[in-house]
């Protein structure tokens, strides 16, 4: 993309809701850039490191393999953008990245389906979990393990966690999020249907299971998280290697196993359709 501007800037729910028209979506239609920079107030965020980054994502990923660039420009985007919670629940912050610094690597990553093949709107200005990069940036902050972006990959590897589990209240309990990762990454949940029913079965056992009781976290190390924020000009984030993370503090390793034995059981428990009774007494 060419003229692209040089500060991040926040653009109203309300004012992308205009420009985001049905032959927007469909492609028929340039969005207009100059009107979304009249109605976008400028922060303090450069855009071209963030531009960098989705042009190197354009690059690695073509459109046969478009889900695996989620992996991949989960971590770097959150190491690179660095927010705390409260600027990145700022919708208009996104709005802005998707629609006029971006645009492109939407079109790319969530084409529509046909006859039209209009990008959902929610992909440009949407709701956290669904929103282009506000789900990236959330999942990597939610399944990091600390300094360790590791979890994140195994997160964003399995498109029914960003597209499920990434909705459920339980997971800012960090063991909790752990827990249904070590389920994933032992091979115990493997299937779509498998990452939904277990989703389910723990979002519906929280509500009478005390997790924070049962599996406690540690009081995260604040200090350190900003420091990793106003350390961001000291730093090159690594394209080819996974960055570091704030280091803020791990997840309870306690914790997270008394957690993936509870949540072995409510999987075993959990109806899968398709799943054979032979396949429950495997995990057994």
């Amino acid at each position: 993309m060419n003229n692209i501007p040089e500060w991040l800037a926040c653009l109203p729910d309300a004012a992308a809701a205009k420009f985001l028209t049905t032959a927007v979506l469909e492609q028929r239609e340039p969005l207009p850039f100059a009107a979304i920079d009249r109605a976008s107030l400028p922060t303090r965020w450069a855009v071209e490191p963030v531009r960098q980054l989705v042009d190197e994502a354009l690059k690695r990923f073509e459109s046969e393999s478009r889900t695996a660039a989620d992996a991949w420009l989960a971590p770097v985007l959150h190491a690179t953008l660095r927010l705390t919670r409260q600027e990145a629940a700022d919708s208009r912050l996104w709005n802005h990245l998707a629609l006029r610094v971006a645009p492109d690597y939407v079109f790319r990553r969530h084409p529509g389906r046909q006859p039209a093949r209009a990008v959902n709107r929610g992909r440009f200005s949407g709701p956290f979990y669904s929103q282009a990069f506000a789900r990236l940036w959330w999942a990597a902050e939610l399944f990091r393990d600390g300094p360790d972006y590791g979890p994140v990959v195994i997160a964003c590897g399995n498109q029914d966690v960003l597209n499920t589990v990434l909705r459920l209240e339980v997971i800012l309990h960090r063991p909790t999020a752990q827990a249904i990762l070590r389920l994933l990454s032992s091979g115990i949940v493997r299937t779509g249907r498998e990452v939904n029913a277990l989703a389910q079965a723990v979002n519906t056992a929280g509500s009478t299971l005390a997790y924070e009781a049962l599996a406690p976290d540690v009081q995260l190390d604040t200090d350190s998280y900003w420091d990793w924020i106003e350390n961001l000009t000291d730093v090159l984030v690594p394209y080819d290697s996974l960055p570091d993370g704030p280091d803020d503090g791990h997840v309870p390793a306690r914790s997270v196993e008394t957690l993936t034995e509870i949540f072995k059981q409510l999987f075993m428990e959990a109806p899968v359709r398709g799943r054979a009774e032979s396949d429950q007494r495997a995990i057994a």
